[in-house]
């Protein structure tokens, strides 16, 4: 839809067929224990959390909700098929805030020497999520010059070491 315009119709995007367009409303993660892991999000994100009730638990992660919904199966693969990233100024100090409230890292720090780049942490129940470093703004801006169709800056995946 090259060309057309979106407008805001009571703070709420409307397409470019005059209706609301669809949005994230949420990001689901299926769980164990709602109510820690949306304790442990709230601290991570520095947001307000609240129970709903025993099966379900919500943490407000401005611009949308993260919910954390009780289901019986446990995991039977250790491999998420999605996952948060965080963004944060600094690595080392989101990390230890992070374990010290329960998250542990996986692998080894992908930072450039400038301090950009991403961690692989787990949180409590081994979901995983990245704490992303992108101070010089370089990871967002070409996800975005994508998003609208330029021709990305430079090559890969951002300035990180080989």
């Amino acid at each position: 839809m090259s060309g057309a315009v979106a407008s805001t119709h009571l703070g709420r995007d409307v397409g470019t067929l005059g209706r609301m367009r669809p949005r994230v409303q949420e990001i689901v993660i299926d769980c164990a224990a709602p109510a820690d892991l949306a304790r442990f999000w709230g601290a991570i994100l520095e947001s307000q959390w609240a129970v709903r009730d025993d099966d379900w638990a919500n943490v407000g992660a401005d611009p949308l909700l993260l919910a954390f919904q009780r289901v019986p199966e446990s995991r039977s693969s250790r491999k998420n098929r999605l996952h948060l990233d965080i963004a944060v100024p600094d690595a080392a100090r989101a990390i230890a805030r992070a374990v010290a409230l329960g998250a542990r890292q996986l692998g080894q720090r992908h930072l450039s020497q400038t301090g950009d780049g991403f961690v692989v942490m787990v949180d409590p129940e081994d979901n995983e999520f990245c704490f992303v470093v992108d101070n010089d703004g370089s990871w967002e801006t070409a996800a975005r010059t994508a998003l609208a169709g330029e021709p990305a800056p430079s090559p890969g995946r951002g300035p990180l070491l080989a």
